[in-house]
């Protein structure tokens, strides 16, 4: 029986928002995933082979992951069921779970669709197992997270993993020109604010929807928004960055390695994306600091000596005038000579101290200050560097049980050149001297 609403035709006529009017009735409506839902999708392969498996769907917001999961139940006359791990808990899954088998019994499957699965803890992700070993259910997780690292391996072993790309220009204008035909009108758009519209969507192709209706409300008859006034009606949205996330280890990574890479260009442009989108400014001064140790080293010791000198100025300055300090060192440790010789060899040294246990230095070199440590042979033997010819005595200061160890390789680049030069000589002279 028709409730009142729907009775009066008031649930038809309500209001509904763009992106749900835009929503595909059919796979191959679906925009921007072509390696899924093409003719040689992924997900378009399964459906002609006649059997589907759980799956978990990852990407970004707005590429249609719930809209593809909903099309599939469709497609394969599959009950659809619609969970969201931020509003569901074991009883609601149990309920989900014992529906889903009272439908099998009567010969109806169950696509059950789990949005932001990710956010279900190790316990509850374990409850989807048996319902989907048996085939209670053909589950279809949603994810803005690697899931990789947020979802148990029991689970991804059941389940194939299919990634849902963010929106590219071309999918963002074809979604645009879809609303257009659909409100009757075009956007009230000059060429460049159609292009900054498409920017800021971020590959989002719901936000792009949104936007568009922001347009159109605020558009006056006649009315044309050129970049600046578009900017102005939806006061530009901010780019998709979580700092706990994805987003926020990608950037960071893509900083450190145009770093690493001697590539200052690509350095600043990701520098300025972590400050857009809001990065603690202390965390990028860290990280500076830690590409200065690792990946410059005594290639140029200056390197550390900027990378901090950058936080200081930070710490006075503030921003937006601080942020320039980072920038500057940024670029300073892109075009520094690279040396990774000092990260190397303390992780060899370390593996060292590790294996060989708590091994006594040579007693020459351990001060004797009571009778019985000078009776044991502590500091028998010890030559003072300094009155040595070169101030270098060549003596082995290794534990004897141990022998003299090679962690430090400095390379032929920038300071480590002269250090090399240093290092082969006094090897020489301990070979002269009879220390190793």
């Amino acid at each position: 029986m028709s409730n009142l609403f729907e009775a009066a035709g008031m649930e038809r006529a309500a209001p509904r928002p763009l992106a749900d009017r835009l929503r595909p009735e059919r796979l191959a409506d679906v925009v921007g995933q072509d390696h899924l839902v093409g003719v040689d999708g992924a997900l378009s392969r399964m459906l002609n082979s006649g059997s589907l498996g759980s799956m978990i769907f990852w990407g970004p917001p707005g590429t249609g992951k719930t809209t593809v999961a909903r099309l599939l139940a469709n497609e394969t006359e599959l009950h659809f069921e619609q969970v969201s791990a931020v509003f569901s808990g074991v009883a609601d899954l149990k309920k989900v779970f014992e529906q889903a088998r009272a439908r099998r019994q009567i010969g109806k499957g169950t696509l059950l669709f789990v949005d932001e699965i990710h956010r279900f803890n190790r316990a509850q992700q374990d409850s989807f197992l048996p319902v989907m070993e048996d085939g209670t259910v053909t589950l279809v997780g949603a994810t803005t997270e690697n899931p990789s690292f947020e979802l148990n391996a029991a689970l991804l072993s059941r389940a194939r993993v299919l990634v849902f790309h963010s929106h590219g220009p071309e999918s963002i204008a074809r979604l645009l020109a879809r609303a257009e035909a659909v409100e009757g009108k075009p956007l009230p758009l000059d060429e460049e604010a159609r292009e900054v519209l498409i920017r800021m969507a971020d590959g989002d192709g719901r936000a792009s929807l949104t936007l568009s209706e922001e347009v159109w409300r605020a558009a006056k008859p006649g009315e044309i928004f050129d970049a600046k006034g578009l900017q102005e009606i939806v006061q530009r949205r901010a780019p998709i960055y979580d700092k706990g996330q994805d987003g926020h280890y990608n950037l960071i990574s893509a900083l450190h390695k145009s770093v690493r890479g001697s590539d200052p260009d690509a350095a600043l442009y990701y520098l300025a994306r972590m400050f857009d989108a809001g990065e603690d400014p202390l965390y990028l001064g860290r990280r500076l600091v830690r590409m200065a140790v690792e990946d410059i080293g005594l290639a140029d010791p200056q390197a550390l000596v900027v990378a901090n000198a950058a936080k200081d100025a930070y710490d006075y300055l503030g921003s937006p005038e601080g942020e320039l300090a980072f920038a500057q060192a940024a670029v300073y440790l892109a075009t520094a000579p690279k040396s990774n010789a000092v990260y190397m060899a303390f992780k060899a040294a370390t593996q060292a101290a590790k294996q060989g246990g708590s091994l006594l230095p040579p007693k020459h070199i351990l001060n004797a200050p009571t009778k019985l440590m000078k009776d044991e042979g502590y500091n028998v033997g010890y030559r003072y560097d300094h009155d040595e010819p070169d101030a270098f005595s060549g003596q082995d200061y290794f534990p004897t049980a141990l022998g003299r160890q090679n962690f430090y390789e400095p390379v032929e680049r920038g300071f480590e050149r002269d250090i090399r030069k240093r290092m082969d000589y006094w090897a020489k002279l301990r070979k002269e001297r009879g220390g190793g």
